[in-house]
């Protein structure tokens, strides 16, 4: 896997990844664990849909 997230790519999926488990807690909803999906995302620092559709966000990716 190459990285392709950079660090404030990372800031945005961790903050947007908290309030969606939070709101899911919050209406005591099963959805709030998407919000695991950018958190982990994050903390691989790679994202599959950015691989298709070819983008990065990374200074050093190679």
């Amino acid at each position: 896997m190459v990285k392709n997230i950079g660090s404030a790519d990372k800031i945005i999926r961790v903050v947007l990844g908290l309030a969606i488990i939070v709101t899911g807690i919050a209406v005591q909803s099963w959805w709030g664990a998407v919000g695991l999906i950018p958190i982990v995302t994050a903390g691989v620092s790679f994202c599959p849909l950015y691989t298709i559709v070819g983008l990065t966000t990374c200074k050093t990716s190679k």
